[in-house]
């Protein structure tokens, strides 16, 4: 039997699109849980929003936070409803601005 492809959201891959732009960071959790070794390391390196935070919880799981003016956020409600964040607005627009072609 065929097997079906999983349909893809477009909100959601524009989304994807947008956050591929903020400034990234990885770290490893530790003896922490991934999203308390997310705050505190952004604490401790005073990293303004926004941001996108990878925090490796083993050798397979790497789970992925959105550092927003709001708080922190899971990566994938940030994909869905990134127009519910203002601070991504800017990175929206310089994505969608068209080149300007001369000749």
């Amino acid at each position: 039997m065929a097997r079906r492809r999983k349909r893809k959201s477009r909100r959601r891959q524009e989304g994807r699109r947008i956050l591929e732009n903020v400034p990234q960071f990885s770290i490893e959790s530790g003896e922490d849980k991934p999203v308390t070794a997310a705050r505190k390391f952004i604490k401790a390196e005073g990293i303004a929003p926004p941001a996108l935070v990878l925090v490796r919880r083993n050798e397979h799981t790497t789970d992925r936070y959105f550092w927003a003016e709001k708080g922190l956020f899971g990566a994938q409600y940030v994909e869905e409803n990134h127009f519910l964040f203002p601070s991504l607005r800017e990175w929206e627009e310089q994505e969608v601005l068209p080149v300007a072609v001369t000749g």
